[in-house]
């Protein structure tokens, strides 16, 4: 889980390793069958390819050092542990054995340098899988890789030693044993209970050194990785140069890799330009303001400092501020911003070095509705603000204005082109004012409805559910130094006793233009109604503006919660865009926006909030990885709530059971029928709505070549390196 542009997707690249230990109830749910839930394929294709500038290997120049940022370096090298990210990993996919890595469409295959074949050969009495391994398949000792790594992971994963601390132990818990085969490049892997995400496992496969031990497992992987078996070797582990430093393994038996060194680097997201453009860095994860600046670089900038020397201040400010410079910069005296300037246009000349590669992440951005508590608590409430928000829409929002495929993701458990994915929002229903007004009306929620005073204090918006201890101490803890929160929808100045004249998401409904927000100038400024927004803790009016909804004395008003960090602008501006959707039903939001490390921890883990956004990434194997997501919350020992992943606290007896069946069925299309239920009956409940599939920018040096916006597929690490000189590249069609 990750939320947009806060230095985060990046966190969940592939597979999330939270989401297999890396986010009330409606009864059994009227849903009509989706042709989606049948055995026919509705995968469709991916939205978007690859955008690499891939090679042939004799172009690609031998030797060389790849620097590639990463968000920070790794705590541990060890994927199965609970403080494993995204740089744990891209580490292990270059430098471990993997028996199945994704392709382009976001789907399992197996993987030649390791395995020969992999394959069910029993069903009865019991499941049995045949790997047979490539005979040159060794450890970076010497040591062949076989059935004693096989054992020793299964052990540390299987959940029964508790010695071990593991984030997640999903499908090795329903291993029974595992043999050698017909010879040592033969495992045999006997399951105790049918599972249909075999696949999952082994991937990554660390040596019996690693997994051997809890002391080993724990502590001895986390720096360090003395035994490895890819084209890749760890060389050091340096937190102090913010570096991690692969070098090639001279025991590979593959295609010998291009690079001398890939050196992992940390560099902030707010950094990043300024890293590509100084060159300590050749490969960087982008946010789009950085993205428009190198496009700028490729076409060319006006320069104020051209000309006569009297340019105004007031003309340098202008453009500082058009150019991405903060208010502190851009407020300063004219020689020290002549000189700030200077700076800037020296980067800009050499990040025409650079170009954007772009596609989509394996990733999707959703509303998440807490129906813990509050109004949300009632299903037709969570369906009506469904109804309100245009998809299409927002993802036009967020993609359209960097060239990217402008579609709604339909379904929760897998994105376009995997095989498990079909549209099964039909099942909530499309966008539709009219629909979501009778659905509010139903719960009881009624325009203009009298209000009861709040006491002194109290905040002005806000579930009325509680979610947590001393809640407004905590918001005002983690405020990190934004703007706080303002309120959509409150006020009614349109003469007409209505909320506004303009229909949900036109813009004209209400929301607000902070100038600041690069993917809303795009768009085009949306009006803002006056008098929405008020400081932090305001008190409500005694009564409900005509055309707010009520309901036993308390208006419909709803906590929107956004992270504050730079990189936010995004996620920003589509809560502001639902907001205005929102309010012409009567619907008040309340945004606030909290500090980054606060986001996640005290507020959508604890549930202190309403409304949010956040992503998840997808899964090759979403019987397994999603289960914990939407899983229905079960009272624990001590009398907590269980929750798991499942952050919106919505969930179904028949969600789980859906689940459980296709984890359980070795038949692939039932597999697929049975989860793409298990989403239509997930989208009716309404506590998540997937929105748009994460944008996917990639700044990257020209000359590299076979590296830059992968989309699902797995990298291969052994091609990447730096164009041949006076080689040259076919131009994309895509460019």
């Amino acid at each position: 889980m990750s939320h947009d542009g806060a230095g985060a997707r990046s966190r969940h690249p592939q597979r999330s390793v939270m989401r297999s230990v890396t986010f009330l109830t409606a009864g059994v749910l009227a849903v009509p069958l989706l042709a989606g839930c049948g055995s026919e394929d509705t995968a469709g294709k991916p939205l978007a390819g690859q955008d690499i500038v891939p090679v042939a290997r004799d172009l690609v120049a031998d030797g060389g050092t790849l620097k590639w940022a990463v968000d920070a370096v790794p705590e541990t090298l060890n994927t199965f542990q609970a403080d494993a990210d995204a740089g744990t990993t891209r580490i292990a996919q270059a430098v471990l054995p993997s028996m199945f890595r994704l392709d382009a469409a976001g789907r399992a295959v197996p993987n030649p340098a390791y395995l020969e074949s992999a394959k069910v050969i029993e069903t009865e009495p019991r499941q049995v899988v045949l790997y047979k391994l490539n005979q040159q398949a060794v450890w970076s000792d010497g040591r062949e890789i076989g059935a004693a790594d096989f054992v020793a992971q299964w052990r540390a994963l299987s959940g029964k030693n508790s010695a071990y601390w593991t984030a997640r132990n999903a499908g090795y818990d329903r291993i029974e044993k595992i043999e050698r085969g017909a010879s040592d490049l033969q495992v045999r892997v006997t399951f105790s209970r049918p599972y249909a995400d075999w696949k999952s496992l082994f991937s990554p496969l660390y040596p019996k050194d690693v997994m051997g031990t809890p002391d080993a497992f724990n502590d001895g992987a986390r720096r360090r990785l003395t035994v490895t078996a890819g084209p890749f070797k760890v060389d050091k582990v340096d937190p102090a140069a913010k570096d991690v430093v692969l070098t090639r393994n001279p025991r590979w038996w593959g295609r010998p890799a291009k690079l001398n060194e890939i050196v992992l680097h940390a560099v902030a997201r707010d950094q990043r330009a300024v890293a590509l453009a100084d060159g300590s860095v050749d490969l960087a994860d982008v946010d789009p303001a950085d993205a428009e600046r190198i496009g700028l670089a490729a076409r060319g900038t006006t320069n104020p400092l051209q000309g006569s020397g009297r340019t105004s201040l007031t003309k340098l400010r202008s453009w500082a501020l058009a150019h991405g410079f903060g208010s502190d910069r851009a407020g300063a005296g004219r020689a020290k911003l002549h000189r700030a300037i200077a700076e800037y246009l020296d980067e800009q000349q050499a990040l025409r070095d650079v170009e954007v590669r772009k596609s989509l992440e394996p990733a999707y951005t959703q509303l998440a509705l807490n129906g813990s508590a509050g109004p949300l608590a009632d299903e037709r409430v969570r369906r009506a603000v469904a109804r309100a928000v245009d998809r299409k829409e927002l993802a036009r929002l967020v993609l359209t204005p960097l060239g990217l495929p402008a579609v709604p993701v339909g379904s929760h458990l897998a994105l376009s082109g995997q095989a498990a994915y079909a549209d099964s929002s039909d099942a909530v229903g499309d966008q539709d004012a009219k629909a979501a007004q009778a659905l509010l009306a139903e719960a009881g929620w009624v325009p203009g409805g009298p209000v009861k005073a709040e006491k002194k204090g109290e905040k002005a918006a806000g579930s009325e559910g509680d979610h947590g201890k001393d809640k407004k101490e905590k918001e005002d803890k983690s405020d990190g130094g934004d703007d706080g929160a303002y309120i959509v929808g409150e006020d009614d100045k349109s003469g007409d006793g209505k909320p506004g004249d303009g229909k949900p998401g036109d813009g004209k409904s209400g929301g607000r233009d902070d100038g600041g927000d690069r993917h809303m100038a795009q768009e085009g400024k949306h009006g803002g109604v006056p008098g929405a927004y008020a400081p932090k803790g305001t008190a409500a009016p005694a009564a409900a503006p005509a055309g707010l909804l009520a309901k036993d004395g308390k208006a419909l008003a709803l906590r929107f919660v956004l992270p504050s960090g730079a990189g936010s602008e995004t996620l920003n501006s589509v809560a502001e865009r639902i907001s205005a959707m929102l309010a012409p039903l009567g619907i008040r939001t309340t945004i606030i926006k909290v500090s980054d490390e606060s986001y996640f921890k005290d507020h959508i883990a604890s549930g202190d909030y309403d409304l949010a956004l956040y992503s998840w990434p997808s899964s090759a194997f979403p019987a397994t990885d999603d289960r914990p997501v939407y899983a229905k919350p079960v009272p624990a020992a001590d009398g907590s709530l269980n929750v798991e992943q499942n952050y919106t606290r919505v969930g179904t007896d028949q969600v789980d059971q859906l689940f459980d069946q296709a984890v359980a069925t070795l038949d692939e299309d039932e597999e697929l029928s049975l989860i793409r239920k298990a989403d239509s009956r997930i989208w009716a409940a309404a506590g998540s709505i997937p929105l748009y599939q994460r944008p996917q920018l990639v700044g990257a040096r020209k000359n590299l070549v076979n590296a830059g916006a992968f989309g699902f597929q797995t990298p291969v690490y052994e091609d990447m390196g730096f164009l041949k000189k006076g080689a040259r590249i076919s131009p994309s069609p895509t460019k």
